[in-house]
């Protein structure tokens, strides 16, 4: 049995509330992203700071949940009959770029001393946020434009290649004991996602009749395939980040071809009013605030901050000029996809549970993914604001 500490999860819960009350007074003159008010405001209650409150197993559980939804989301955005072609075709290139650089810029840091492994480190740095820039590009419109189409594939790739790395390198077991799970595990997924997607044609209809009612069928079988897939990976020893996103992935063939806004919506509602808010919170309590406050540290987080600009930010002034023509939208599109943070945290929370990255190194590295999921989305957008406006669609190459 977890023991329950109501008070720990009452006292989340408000500051989840406390964030969106933020996020909503604010939101309409700077765009602040929600999930950095809820790191900040966990890293406030947490006890580093005014020691409100504690991680326990019951919030940890919460918190995974959280995770699980968050990568959701992340695979659910993504529409294969968009993306496919040339943005899936530049994002996969583009990352390969970015994992390069980000090889070279380890392997130098630790040359130098500077880290203790060039793998988690330039995995962590290859990453991009992209779910939790989903609800700033929706609410900006963005995901309805090309140049939302070209993020989504670079976002795609910039979470879906790391998890595969983090799922086969990044594990206490070797490579090919890795390999042969994550295959048994993509086996049953497709498996499943075969018949979710026969049998959602046949059962559409129910489940359509379900949405305004008090069962919320649709809603359930969806949280359902979250938390299997979740479970599945778990259970086989692979992440459950992989759980998350192809349950999300399953749930976008699924429903591609219906009228989904109130399921959507409905989806939406539970994960981001809810579950999402635990993961970036308890993330803040954990976060080791002492671990920053030395010059070197602070130094540390920078020289990161501007890595992931770089190594991220490169690949789209070099490889979009044909998609993009004007430099300030290939320099949007390169803020975009350096802003970095749930994988960062994740990849930083296994290494030092394997005595591979020393706390500082952690700590600096989680303050970037903060500061540039803060700074980053609100140039892209300033960068935008005057070239955003309805765009045709191309179909994909």
């Amino acid at each position: 049995m977890i023991d329950v500490d109501a008070a720990a999860f009452l006292t989340i819960t408000i500051v989840a509330a406390l964030a969106a009350l933020t996020v909503a007074l604010v939101g309409p003159r700077m765009a602040l992203p929600v999930v950095v008010v809820e790191l900040l405001l966990g890293i406030l209650i947490g006890p580093d700071v005014l020691g409100i409150t504690e991680v326990d197993p019951f919030t940890m559980f919460f918190s995974n949940l959280g995770l699980g939804m968050l990568f959701f989301f992340a695979g659910y955005e993504i529409d294969f009959r968009r993306v496919r072609g040339v943005p899936l075709r530049l994002a996969i290139v583009g990352w390969a770029v970015s994992v390069a650089l980000a090889y070279v810029f380890a392997g130098t840091l630790a040359a130098i001393g500077l880290i203790a492994s060039t793998v988690y480190v330039a995995s962590a740095m290859s990453t991009t946020a992209i779910g939790t820039l989903l609800p700033i590009l929706r609410d900006a419109g963005e995901l309805k434009t090309r140049f939302g189409t070209l993020l989504l594939a670079a976002g795609a790739v910039g979470e879906f290649g790391p998890i595969i790395v983090f799922t086969l390198f990044l594990s206490t077991e070797s490579p090919l004991h890795e390999a042969a799970l994550l295959v048994a595990f993509i086996v049953v997924a497709v498996g499943i996602g075969l018949m979710a997607v026969r049998g959602g044609g046949r059962g559409w209809e129910t489940l359509e009749r379900t949405l305004e009612s008090s069962s919320q069928l649709a809603v359930r079988m969806a949280v359902v395939l979250v938390f299997a897939l979740v479970g599945l990976a778990a259970e086989l020893g692979l992440d459950v980040l992989l759980g998350g996103f192809v349950a999300g992935l399953i749930t976008r063939l699924v429903i591609k071809e219906r009228d989904v806004e109130a399921l959507e919506s409905k989806l939406t509602a539970v994960g981001y009013g809810f579950f999402i808010p635990f993961f970036f919170i308890v993330s803040g309590m954990k976060f080791d605030l002492k671990a920053l406050g030395s010059a070197e540290a602070l130094i540390e987080l920078g020289l990161y901050l501007a890595l992931f600009l770089v190594i991220r930010g490169a690949p789209a002034l070099l490889l979009y000029r044909a998609e993009l023509a004007h430099l300030r939208d290939r320099v949007a599109l390169g803020f975009f996809s350096a802003a970095q943070l749930p994988l960062v945290v994740a990849i930083t929370t296994v290494a030092l549970e394997t005595g591979n990255m020393q706390s500082e190194t952690a700590a600096s590295l989680v303050g970037a993914g903060m500061l540039s999921t803060l700074l980053f989305p609100l140039i892209g957008l300033r960068l935008r604001r005057d070239r955003l406006r309805p765009e045709p669609l191309a179909e994909p190459a």
